[in-house]
């Protein structure tokens, strides 16, 4: 079966959930332009989420896809949560805040019950995950109604893994790809960084490892890499780094900036943010502190300490302490509509005039 059939879309191109810089709007035009829009749901309380999808199942699509978090919430440590506010000292007294006063929180919650009991009121058609799959009931649950299971692999060994525990679509993320990285079969996903393959490495190894379709994403952000990754055995493509600024996001201000300008040929993976390896554009606080540093808490606790400083700084119209996540490939990041994205990457594809305006 053709990806197109089996997730109910026109075009083999999947607009990728990004937490932060979205909300239905966004999955809403790419979907009407013939892509499988997508909802990231990580950061969404349930009242928010129960608003999206009514937002989601009124907006008439063939199809759409929500996206959800499978980490292991972590154990909080005092001695690590010091350490981690003792290296942002300096940055809190240039912005005269009292640490004493930064809450500590999560930020992100793994997909749970709650939630699949919400989805099952909505029974969205695609459901999809980030670090792995959720537990066995729960993903029970999400396929009682039909729905098509996807989940991103960086590995060979993790692609294997997610189709031999009911992924139905496997996504192959490269290591070109903005935001977090999907890795979930390691303890220690910043020692882990050497076992991550760039998209046209990684892509015709999974390929040629499961038998579901496999969807390719990282640096794709043209019709030639649309068509790149087609030649190279993927069913479809992913993209998230060519919508940030279309009209539609609601990715912010110093975001926006950051992308038309040349720091965004600078990318980097980094676990300052939020404790797991993400790629973002360079910025003050990662050319200070990291990338990568051994003293952030782990996921997602990372997320608490460094609210206030990225409200200051965004005050200041700086993005200094904000993560501006953005793939290595920047090239079709435009600030058009997302129809028009769309209708640029379909070009790459087998069928470009199936598109709708």
């Amino acid at each position: 079966m053709l990806l197109t059939d089996l997730l109910g879309i026109s075009l083999p191109i999947i607009q990728a959930p990004m937490a932060g810089v979205q909300s239905s709007a966004l999955a809403i035009a790419a979907g009407r332009a013939g892509a499988l829009g997508s909802l990231p749901c990580a950061t969404l309380t349930p009242a928010q989420l129960r608003g999206e999808l009514q937002s989601l199942g009124s907006a008439g699509l063939p199809s759409y896809n929500v996206n959800f978090f499978c980490h292991r919430p972590p154990e909080p440590s005092a001695r690590v949560e010091q350490a981690w506010r003792a290296s942002l000292a300096p940055a809190y007294a240039e912005f005269g805040i009292d640490p004493a006063e930064v809450p500590a929180g999560a930020g992100r919650v793994p997909f749970d019950a709650t939630a699949a009991e919400l989805l099952a009121e909505f029974r969205p058609p695609v459901v999809s995950f980030h670090f792995g799959l959720p537990d066995p009931d729960l993903l029970a649950t999400v396929k009682s109604w039909g729905a098509v299971v996807m989940s991103s692999a960086t590995t060979v060994d993790e692609a294997r893994w997610l189709e031999a525990h009911g992924a139905d679509v496997v996504i192959a993320q490269g290591l070109e790809a903005g935001g977090h990285r999907g890795m979930f079969l390691t303890d220690d996903p910043v020692q882990d960084l050497t076992t991550q393959l760039g998209t046209f490495a990684l892509l015709p190894q999974v390929v040629r490892a499961v038998r579901c379709p496999v969807v390719a994403a990282g640096g794709i952000a043209d019709a030639a890499g649309v068509a790149a990754a087609l030649a190279l055995g993927a069913a479809g493509v992913q993209v998230g780094t060519a919508y940030l600024l279309c009209p539609e996001a609601t990715t912010s201000a110093v975001h926006r900036a950051a992308l038309q300008s040349p720091a965004a040929a600078h990318t980097a993976l980094t676990n300052l943010f939020t404790g797991r390896p993400a790629r973002g554009i360079v910025n003050r606080f990662m050319r200070e502190h990291g990338p990568l540093s051994p003293l952030t808490p782990a996921f997602p606790l990372a997320t608490a300490a460094l609210a206030p400083l990225r409200a200051k700084a965004e005050g200041q119209a700086s993005g200094d302490y904000s993560p501006m996540w953005a793939g290595q490939n920047v090239s079709g990041c435009r600030a058009v509509p997302a129809a028009d994205v769309t209708r640029a990457l379909a070009a790459g594809s087998s069928a470009p005039d199936t598109v709708r305006g």
